[in-house]
């Protein structure tokens, strides 16, 4: 389901609604039958930067309009919606599917196998059409992978932005904090009655 903003970003910082672009481990961001390898990276950037194509766009090889991108995170997020602006002249990607948590898929994997999520796109050239997601189905996020299969008849699939609304859980660093929290206890939640009925630290 696609829908228009409901607001001004004059008046609301979309920026922040679109901001889990930080949390992708962007190094490790991938695509399977890019024309510029590396090229993939460059569509991940901040909502207000979404038009701007300075910095380069995703294309498929001419002639193969279908594209597949990974896309791992540094830390668990939700997923509330997604957007895509694609290029001109029939070259945005037409539908687009999503998988959840599964490394290594390639075309053959993703084209067998049932998406969590699939959604008719439109031509989205400015930006303000989102994707809602089943947001039931889009916690706890790794790692996510899209799969476009066509274009709008063009020859190739060309992708200027991906955007994902929603929330960093911060599952990872939590861990790691509680853990840390525990191989160092605070003395004052060990507290034991002293004589004269006051409370004393444990040492």
């Amino acid at each position: 389901m696609a829908c228009l903003h409901d607001h001004s970003c004059e008046e609301h910082d979309c920026s922040s609604d679109w901001s889990l672009y930080k949390h992708i481990d962007l190094p490790k961001v991938s695509a399977l039958n890019e024309a510029v390898p590396g090229s993939v990276k460059s569509v991940f950037k901040a909502w207000e930067e979404r038009l701007n194509s300075s910095g380069g766009h995703l294309e498929s090889n001419e002639g193969d309009p279908e594209l597949l991108i990974f896309i791992p995170f540094t830390s668990d997020v939700k997923i509330k919606s997604i957007s895509i602006v694609g290029g001109v002249d029939g070259t945005s990607p037409s539908k687009m599917r999503a998988f959840i948590n599964r490394e290594g898929i390639d075309f053959s994997d993703a084209q067998g196998m049932q998406a969590i999520q699939e959604w008719d796109l439109v031509e989205n050239f400015q930006g303000v059409l989102e994707y809602q997601t089943r947001y039931s189905k889009f916690q706890n996020v790794g790692n996510i992978t899209l799969h476009f299969p066509d274009s709008f008849g063009g020859d190739t699939t060309k992708i200027e932005y991906i955007g994902f609304k929603g929330e960093a859980t911060q599952l990872k660093r939590d861990v790691v904090a509680t853990i840390v929290y525990e191989l160092r206890p605070n003395p004052s939640d060990h507290k034991t009655k002293a004589e004269g009925g006051g409370l004393s630290h444990v040492e």
